[in-house]
């Protein structure tokens, strides 16, 4: 189904999110070497774009979709998700993250965006309507007013090599 315009700000950090995520995967297991400069790139996308994207579905989103009591179990799941990803975040920062626990979080982040994407985003488009998704435009783009759009740089480090790809 073709994104609501509305969404697509989301699903372009989406874009961006899932870009680190099969950068992970690919570079695991990851050298111990390459740790610190693994976690440094994680907690710079957290900080930049992914900590206004949460807010933005927890603030506007997800409280549009409550409603719907069919989706009330995935937002769970989703809010879940959030908080066990905010911790791994947060882990990164600290540069406390193992090679095992950046590949888990690239796994688990990867199919996070899958579920909003392929669950949630599909079925609000077919329960809200054009009104109601211009609001919620409106103010996703207000809260999402401070995230970078940029995209977070790999260093030397988490460049993927030829062997990688």
């Amino acid at each position: 189904m073709l994104r609501d315009k509305n969404l697509v700000p989301l699903s372009r950090q989406h874009q961006h999110a899932l870009a680190l995520c099969v950068r992970i995967d690919r570079a695991s297991p990851i050298a111990d070497a390459d740790l610190a400069a693994w976690q440094t790139e994680i907690a710079q996308h957290f900080r930049s774009e992914i900590r206004f994207h949460f807010a933005a579905e927890e603030q506007v989103l997800f409280p549009a979709a409550r409603p719907f009591a069919e989706l009330n179990s995935l937002l769970e799941d989703l809010l879940s998700d959030h908080r066990w990803l905010r911790e791994r975040f947060g882990e990164a920062e600290a540069q406390r993250l193992s090679g095992r626990d950046l590949s888990a979080l690239g796994t688990r982040l990867s199919e996070h965006i899958r579920k909003e994407e392929r669950q949630l985003f599909e079925r609000l488009q077919v329960l809200i309507g054009p009104e109601q998704f211009a609001t919620i435009g409106q103010r996703l783009d207000e809260v999402l007013k401070e995230a970078d759009e940029s995209c977070v740089l790999p260093t030397e480090a988490t460049r993927l090599r030829n062997s990688q790809r």
